[in-house]
């Protein structure tokens, strides 16, 4: 199973293939083995560890909520009032 490393700008930084048995566990004891951070902690406020099926679910539900929000809220309607308030000077 391919498990992503995911930086807090939800951009994937580092991938990688492991046995399916392993879990997200140990994909990441895996991940903070490669980056040798000496505090769990620091790992945990850098970084996410996500199965690449889990990121896609994320990432597309994150893209149709942001669509949806500039839907309800018609931007180019503003501006034309505001360009049209301007020509009336």
């Amino acid at each position: 199973m391919k498990y992503l490393l995911i930086n807090k700008f939800d951009e994937i930084v580092d991938k990688v293939d492991l046995a399916g048995n392993v879990g997200k566990t140990g994909a990441t004891t895996y991940f903070k083995g490669v980056k040798r951070l000496p505090d769990d902690n620091d790992f945990d406020k850098l970084w996410k560890v996500m199965s690449e099926r889990e990121y896609e679910m994320h990432f597309k539900n994150n893209l149709q909520n942001r669509q949806m929000g500039n839907m309800k809220y018609e931007w180019w309607k503003e501006d034309k009032e505001i360009i049209d308030d301007e020509l009336k000077l």
